[in-house]
């Protein structure tokens, strides 16, 4: 979940830790202390406490570098148990969780190190044990290093720790022998043996580094996206979960074979039980790709063919992505993968991730316990497309976990394409599913629910408002006009939040409100003049100008329209929604590549057969 989201759900003392951290951070003059400046000039105290969550939001991005820097001092400064917990909140499916939740993975974490420490020591002294012997020497030089770091403070009569100084040594030390981050954390609480604190001490902790937030009114702990991508850098976690499981699942058992018994895995387990290992044993993504997956004495142009097929086949990365050299390739992955993270698409609608979950839901009766456990989610029924992007889980996420004999099942009861890459014949099946709504855009405006679920629709009284403005805002789109989602937030307020706002360049904007009514004819005139009227002001007092205010409703009485004639202070215009769609129809088949705004600023009521004989001139 989005920071700015997080901190709606929050009230001002559970954001006060965090603030007073940006704010001291902020305080040091940070490289971006500009563009800082610039969101926080319109309050005179400079405290973050006194601008909207959506302002907090573009400060913290502008500090990310800042952050991560205090965050690792903090690290080093408080209990070392925080690589156990840094573990359990990167993790996919678990930046958002109960506190009982939150301390059922914690204690089941402690108890899965206890007794991997115990086999591990036991493995050092048995001569027969499964691990080579060269790695069991590089587990040995690891093991004498940082027991020396910690005990040389006894020679002066010191507190036992390990100093920053030691620290970068000892992670220099563990690059160099590659061990990843599981096999370093055994390593470590074999010489400081790990002890479970409470849940509260826990979450208190992480909570005054800045890490997570608690909401007590739900009881729920919440990680910030920005803030997980930080904690991932930290462990060397040089990618999400989700995209290491999908580069694994494209090579062959004998290379997964080869990174588990490089790094002590079983590698005689099931194929899926593998993959689920290495990605949470923190193993290096870059060591994979660059040593793992190949047998000694591979040569350097083998490597360099299979990295390429990888991106090029396996991925169907398009244009191929740059690197003369498998590092640079390798680089440029990672940064592939970090983009489509941030990138809030989809990849098809909403409503087409909803119909997907709820047809699989139907043919693959496992599909949520399979989902639940992947993404170690606590909720009992989880196939909803808002639950899982609250937690980052995107449709081909979901499509990733599943077994291909049970894609396979799926795509031949609903008569997909079997042929090729199911998951994107899948993807590609649940795409168009936005014209079903925009199809029944007039129903959901007069909140017709009979007739929304005759044409197979499911929106529950409270959703179809919100799918109103969803999709009003997908026909703007679709008629050319730039639907500024960024800016519409940036200058909304707490009071007044503008429902679509149309960017015309030049400072110049449209203003959209959009209204569903269950009577007969929007009558509603009083109200809804002075919501645009407080748009327009907010707009203003931002420098933009506003050429037209313009309302969307399935329809308007007579004396709504007289009222809006009478209005000399404001320039509004009104839409019925079956004149919007069908001045849509009309301008897929023009020659207009973007819709003349110029057509929506001449009538009160504006007249689709005027507008529609205009755009086929």
């Amino acid at each position: 979940m989005k920071l700015e989201l997080i901190l709606d759900n929050l009230n001002s003392f559970e954001k006060n830790s965090f603030l007073k951290i940006i704010n001291d951070i902020t305080a040091e003059k940070p490289k971006n202390i500009r563009e800082i400046d610039k969101i926080l000039a319109s309050d005179t105290t400079r405290d973050l406490k006194n601008i909207d969550n959506i302002n907090v939001s573009r400060v913290f991005n502008l500090l990310l570098d800042e952050f991560a820097e205090y965050v690792k001092k903090e690290f080093v400064n408080t209990t070392s148990q925080l690589d156990i917990l840094t573990d359990i909140i990167t993790r996919d499916g678990n930046c958002i969780m109960k506190q009982d939740w939150f301390s059922r993975l914690y204690e089941t974490e402690i108890k899965n190190i206890n007794k991997k420490v115990k086999g591990l020591a036991k493995s050092f002294e048995n001569d027969k044990s499964d691990i080579d012997e060269h790695r069991k020497r590089d587990y040995k030089i690891y093991r004498v290093c940082l027991h020396t770091a910690y005990t040389n403070d006894d020679e002066s009569n010191a507190d036992r720790k390990i100093t920053a100084d030691e620290q970068s040594i000892l992670l220099a030390l563990s690059n160099q022998l590659e061990l990843s981050q599981e096999e370093i954390k055994l390593i470590n609480y074999m010489i400081v043996p790990v002890q479970k604190l409470p849940i509260e001490t826990v979450i208190n902790d992480l909570k005054n580094v800045g890490v997570l937030f608690y909401s007590k009114k739900y009881n729920t702990v919440y990680i910030a996206d920005e803030v997980v991508r930080i904690l991932r850098k930290i462990r060397g976690k040089e990618v999400a979960d989700k995209f290491f499981r999908r580069v694994l699942r494209l090579f062959r058992e004998p290379q997964i074979n080869l990174i588990c018994k490089k790094h002590n895995i079983d590698w005689r387990q099931p194929y899926d039980k593998k993959i689920k290992e290495i990605i949470n044993e923190g193993i290096s993504f870059t060591g994979v790709l660059k040593n793992d997956i190949f047998k000694d004495g591979s040569k350097v142009t083998e490597k360099k063919k299979t990295i390429n097929d990888l991106c090029d086949k396996g991925l169907s990365i398009s244009p191929a992505l740059k690197g003369s050299t498998i590092e640079d390739k390798i680089a440029n992955l990672i940064k592939y993968f970090e983009e489509i993270e941030r990138d809030e698409k989809v990849g098809i609608s909403i409503d087409g991730y909803e119909k997907l979950l709820l047809d699989m839901g139907e043919t693959l009766s496992k599909l949520n316990a399979k989902v639940k456990e992947e993404f170690e989610l606590q909720d009992e029924i989880v196939l909803g497309s808002n639950l899982l992007l609250d937690y980052n889980i995107k449709p081909r996420d979901v499509l990733e976990i599943i077994a291909p004999k049970d894609l396979e099942k799926f795509c031949k009861s609903r008569g997909i394409k079997t042929r090729g890459d199911l998951i994107a014949n899948i993807l590609n099946a649940y795409k168009d599913n936005e014209n079903i709504y925009i199809e029944n855009y007039e129903n959901i405006g007069y909140r017709k629910l009979d007739a929304l679920k005759e044409n197979g629709i499911r929106l529950k009284g409270p959703e179809l408002g919100v799918k109103f403005e969803e999709l009003t805002k997908a026909i703007f789109t679709k008629l050319g006009f730039n639907v500024d989602e960024k800016l519409r937030k940036q200058i909304n307020t707490k009071k007044d939040k503008i429902d679509i706002l149309i960017n015309l360049d030049n400072n110049d904007l449209i203003l959209v409100e959009c209204k569903t009514v269950k009577e007969s004819g929007y009558n509603k005139f009083s109200s809804v003049s002075r919501q645009l009227k407080a748009y327009a002001n907010i707009a203003k007092v931002n420098d933009y100008k506003v050429s037209k205010l313009l309302l969307v409703a399935p329809e308007f009485s007579d004396d709504f329209v007289s009222d809006t004639e009478m209005q000399t202070d404001l320039n509004i215009s009104l839409i019925t929604a079956s004149s919007l769609i069908n001045i849509l129809d009309g301008f897929k088949k023009s020659k207009h590549k973007e819709f003349p705004h110029v057509l929506l600023m001449r009538d009160v009521l504006i007249q689709e057969d005027r507008v529609l004989k205009a755009i086929k001139k």
